[in-house]
């Protein structure tokens, strides 16, 4: 990855909520100010609105974490995104993701040891990814294990990700160093 097209930002660019809030959250994930943060705290309406919003989609959503996880995680490496894998593998073992789970996300949705729930979320973030939409098959595979509202955060969760491994990818956003 070459260098950032925006640098994160300090206190004077991105404003007092966005600097202490990069702080306290890589303080909790063991890392420096994330970077994130820095960077999107440039656009503070923006960054505000997207914070509300990607907030209730994690850590506020209605999945079980351990299931958001494997959703990001599963994007992250869909999208060769490093930011997202190396920032969700850290919350990925707090939700109780171990290493050989996290092995068999870089795989998918075939790999084995997967429980029905599971490959069914998978595999629904592969088409997702693959053709933007979901086959009637892979619904009703999903809709075996979550209910109505669960399928739509589960599609918005995915898209959502999608989307920041985008912004990461163009803005060039470096992973953050660990403490």
């Amino acid at each position: 990855m070459s260098e950032p097209r925006v640098t994160p930002g300090g206190r004077r660019e991105v404003g007092l909520f966005a600097w202490g809030l990069s702080r306290i959250a890589g303080r909790a994930g063991g890392t420096e100010p994330l970077k994130l943060f820095l960077t999107l705290g440039r656009h503070r309406k923006l960054f505000r609105g997207w914070l509300r919003f990607a907030g209730r989609l994690m850590p506020r959503g209605t999945l079980p974490r351990r299931d958001t996880e494997l959703v990001i995680l599963r994007v992250g490496h869909l999208r060769s995104c490093t930011y997202e894998l190396v920032h969700h593998e850290r919350l990925g073992r707090r939700a109780g993701i171990d290493a050989a789970v996290m092995a068999r996300v870089a795989e998918g949705s075939d790999a084995d040891g997967w429980n029905p729930r599971e490959r069914a979320l998978l595999a629904a973030v592969e088409a997702l990814h693959r053709d933007g939409d979901l086959d009637d098959i892979t619904w009703s595979a999903l809709r075996e294990h979550l209910d109505e509202r669960e399928a739509i955060e589960l599609c918005m969760l995915a898209g959502h990700y999608e989307m920041l491994a985008t912004v990461i990818a163009a803005l060039r956003i470096q992973p953050d160093r660990p403490r």
